[in-house]
């Protein structure tokens, strides 16, 4: 397979200009050598045409192969578009060319035209009457580019239109003032420019303002993150626009180009080398994304990740596969890219809005003061003096809430001396304080460390924060690189310390308040990631960092062995509250003794939460608040009755009895005894005080059915959706709802299946909509219980695996089944990992019916493109499984059903 030259750092061109610096290598006339355009001839000048144009591309293409880079290629492909489209408007309007001019705008009109980037042309025309006598003209020219290939955008206008429409939309006026005369009417387009003059149209500040605004809303539309999964290369932050919109506000305040902005003092030879590194990347990647896909595509979908990983000669090591290398090499860049971004805009702001404004200026101490809102150093040589100052800026940003940030030439300063943080920095007792001191502030920390994250400092001064930084895992559940996950994990508890936190988390709201060192959750969230990629267990790592860097900070051995203990477990909490029957009084005993005590709870309750909501938007929902809390609340009980007293799992279970008899204080007390005979001692071992009344007051009502019942609720105390089924207990019963439950795009999360002692099947499911978190509305409700109501008169359905929808196709997840024992030796625990797919849930539990195996329980937890399911299984007597043939052949079993998918009866 032949591959790409890979994207990385090359010598700068000092020079943008509008043809490619050396064409010899390019032969044109070769190309196009005997081609003739004869409008008589359609069929046969389309297909002339197609090869010419078939032939300029796949050179390009070869010579990208061969390692030319983009940046000069995408320059040739322009000038081969401009070679046919110059000729076919020339055949087109034979001697009417005279009459309207040609132009190309946009990134065309750069001359910067990739594989399959759209050709955008503006026809010129001197008036109404131009347009009337070439409308069949500009048809034929239009059609004959479309039909040789070309994705064209046109539009028609007089010069007066141009400014009309420019004067109204931005992106006209953006496009028009890069624009270049290809052939035509050379004074009209003259007549053009001059009227686009920032004197007579979107006067430099005006214009400013706009494109600010502009790329402010468009980082909106990306979460205002460059870290997504399937970055777009052009148009998300830190992305090719980001660049272009430099580009543009030059151009119309300057009237220059972007290396020129050098010579205007703007940027340093060493800041423009820096750009054009970046842009060089970018390009590379975005040639190579044309290439691959044939099309016009700039988004890195995962396939395509993965492809261009491969084709740029990324590998795989024992430390990270090559589709993370490359990506981290991709975010780094985008990083690079935004830092500059910033501040140049904020160069631009006080050059083109307050450059002839009064500078009021507050001096803070020796070093800093306050310009104009901005904080700044009072000479350039502070940093050189005092390396401490390094860090005393984001403190003083937090101490002066007034500020609205840093001035331009400051955050160079900061840039350009960033290399004096060095071991001696490290260790310099101020700068460990004012390190600590950040932490410690009532507000601002998290807003700080960002900046300090976009301005290199916390990489150096953090060192082994800086092997994260733009590392993505190459999965659908880690929405962002690890770095900004770190980040957003301390942002989200600090933000359980807001007012605004007490609607959304309640819970961690107040756990928030008897958190004496709030510092100690921040650098436990600083660091328990910051072991990824590196091989080896992270949680081991990370705890080892951290308890280095908590004693190179002085803290105590206590807050140093609860910083390291917290980033050791950070995973404990939430892999027991989704794996775990919680409802199980052994588990809230097995869980507590490792907590050990209520403030290692509160600790790692609180960074649990921050940092599930912290790995993607949508890995908070309802259900998994109610498993943290519920978890969290069973815990802190049971510690504060004491380790010491020796647990009785019977007394738990008869305080839960006593409970639900009180909330079912209508229902006569033989009717109660009634239903609960029916029941064993596992039944309430599972089930919440909740749903044992729900479950009573059914079972009650409907002692013995003939066909299934279906009832469904919302539990407003929980914040959950349930399903209930009631009957005859058969075989499939689970696979079949569970089938019809997926078909309605419903996710089951928890699944619990009783068999009363008369041969009653009773499953009680907690179900999500697949595209809400939330509780399902009543209407939604009603329609699931009769679906389902169908769905069992129906018989069983066809079982069957369904293809993965694209972006799960692309990982290789294995299948792992782990066998093991519950506490009590009551169940048999099956954990299993495997791809995620339609039908999955369905499968497995057909697979399990088929081998006579009963489940008792499962808990269903879908992480992006894995899920990680726990069965709790008996065989048909309802005893564990502990023949070592019987769990061979039923993992052999699970394994065939879920390689190939069944057909079901």
């Amino acid at each position: 397979m032949t591959s790409f030259p890979r994207p990385e750092i090359e010598h700068p061109h000092r020079r943008f200009s509008d043809r490619p610096q050396s064409e010899d290598d390019f032969d044109l006339a070769a190309l196009s050598a005997g081609l003739t355009i004869d409008l008589d001839d359609r069929p046969r000048t389309i297909e002339a045409l197609r090869e010419v144009l078939r032939r300029g591309r796949e050179d390009l293409e070869t010579r990208f192969r061969g390692g030319h880079r983009a940046s000069r290629l995408i320059r040739h492909h322009a000038h081969l578009i401009d070679t046919l489209v110059e000729r076919i408007w020339t055949a087109c309007l034979g001697e009417s060319t005279g009459l309207a001019a040609l132009v190309a705008v946009g990134g065309y009109g750069r001359a910067e035209l990739h594989p399959r980037s759209d050709v955008d042309l503006l026809i010129l025309i001197k008036n109404d009457r131009t347009r009337t006598r070439l409308r069949a003209h500009i048809e034929t020219f239009v059609t004959l580019l479309w039909d040789i290939g070309l994705e064209v955008g046109h539009s028609t206008r007089t010069v007066d239109e141009c400014l009309r429409e420019g004067r109204e939309d931005i992106t006209v006026i953006t496009s028009l003032i890069e624009s270049r005369r290809l052939c035509g009417d050379h004074g009209l387009y003259e007549r053009l420019c001059k009227a686009l003059s920032p004197k007579r149209l979107w006067p430099a500040d005006a214009f400013f303002i706009a494109k600010r605004d502009e790329q402010i809303a468009r980082h909106h539309r990306f979460r205002d993150s460059a870290y997504g999964l399937e970055p777009n290369v052009k148009e998300g932050p830190g992305g090719l626009r980001d660049l272009q919109v430099i580009v543009w506000v030059t151009r119309r305040h300057f009237g220059s180009r972007l290396d020129e902005l050098v010579d205007h003092g703007f940027l340093t030879a060493g800041e423009y080398d820096e750009l054009v590194r970046c842009q060089d990347f970018l390009w590379q990647v975005r040639y190579a994304l044309h290439l691959q896909t044939r099309r016009n595509e700039n988004r890195l979908l995962f396939d395509l990740q993965r492809e261009l990983a491969d084709q740029f000669g990324y590998r795989d090591d024992e430390q990270s596969i090559a589709v993370e290398k490359f990506m981290q090499a991709y975010y780094r860049v985008i990083t690079s890219l935004s830092r500059l971004n910033e501040m140049l805009l904020q160069l631009f702001e006080e050059a083109i809005l307050v450059h002839d404004r009064h500078q009021e200026t507050l001096p803070f101490n020796r070093r800093f003061r306050s310009c104009n809102g901005f904080l700044e150093v009072k000479d350039e040589a502070v940093f050189q003096r005092y390396p401490f100052a390094l860090l005393e800026a984001f403190l003083l940003l937090q101490q002066h809430p007034e500020l609205k940030g840093v001035r331009a030439e400051t955050i160079r300063q900061i840039r350009h001396y960033r290399h004096l943080i060095d071991d001696d920095f490290r260790n310099d007792l101020r700068c460990r304080s004012l390190f600590l001191d950040i932490l410690r502030q009532p507000a601002g920390a998290t807003h700080e460390l960002r900046r300090m994250n976009r301005y290199g400092i916390l990489a150096a001064y953090c060192v082994p924060f800086g092997a994260i930084v733009g590392r993505m895992q190459y999965d659908l559940f880690h929405t962002y690189t690890v770095d900004e996950h770190t980040l957003m994990v301390v942002d989200n508890v600090h933000a359980f310390t807001r007012e605004e936190s007490k609607e959304a988390f309640p819970l961690c709201h107040q756990v928030m308040q008897r958190i004496p060192k709030r510092e100690i959750l921040y650098i436990a969230a600083l660091f328990h990631d910051i072991a990824k990629g590196r091989g080896g267990n992270h949680s081991e790592l990370g705890a080892v960092d951290a308890r280095d860097f908590c004693r190179h900070h002085g803290l105590s051995e206590f807050d140093t062995a609860l910083v390291a203990w917290l980033v050791h477990e950070h995973l404990v909490m939430s892999s027991t509250a989704q794996r775990r029957d919680i409802e199980d009084p052994g588990v809230i005993d097995e869980f507590a003794r490792l907590v050990g005590d209520e403030n290692r709870l509160n600790h790692l309750y609180l960074l649990t939460v921050a940092d599930i909501c912290g790995t993607n938007p949508e890995a908070w929902n309802n259900w998994k608040s109610n498993l943290m809390n519920g978890l969290y609340l069973a815990t802190r009980r049971h510690l504060r009755h004491g380790l010491e007293t020796p647990w009785e799992a019977a007394d738990e279970l008869v305080e839960r009895r006593e409970q639900a008899r009180e909330a079912l204080g209508d229902l006569p007390e033989a009717a109660i005894d009634a239903v609960w005979g029916r029941l064993d001692e596992d039944y309430f071992a599972r089930h919440s005080v909740g749903e044992i009344v729900w479950h009573t007051r059914i079972l009650s009502r409907h002692p013995q059915p003939d066909e299934t019942i279906v009832t469904t609720r919302n539990d407003e105390e929980r914040g959950i959706s349930q399903v209930l089924t009631f009957g005859p207990d058969r075989g499939g019963l689970l696979a079949s709802l569970a089938m019809a439950l997926d078909r309605m795009a419903l996710n089951i999360v928890d699944a619990r299946i009783v068999t009363t002692s008369d041969g009653y099947a009773l499953n009680t499911f907690v179900v999500l909509d697949a595209h809400d978190s939330g509780q399902l509305s009543d209407a939604r409700l009603e329609e699931v219980g009769q679906a389902l109501e169908q769905a069992l008169t129906r018989g069983a359905p066809t079982i069957r695996l369904q293809p993965q929808p694209r972006r799960l196709r692309h990982f290789v997840i294995p299948t792992e089944i782990l066998f093991s024992d519950d506490l009590q030796h009551r169940f048999t625990i099956v954990h299993l990992t495997t791809a995620d797919r339609p039908g999955l849930l369905a499968s497995i539990a057909q697979a399990f019916t088929d081998h006579e195996t009963v489940i008792c329980s499962a808990r269903i937890s879908t992480l992006g493109e894995r899920v990680e399911d726990t069965f709790f299984i008996t065989d048909r007597d309802g005893r564990p499984l502990i023949d070592a043939e019987q769990i061979g052949g039923l993992r052999q079993h699970v394994l065939e059903r879920l390689e190939q998918g069944v057909d079901g009866a």
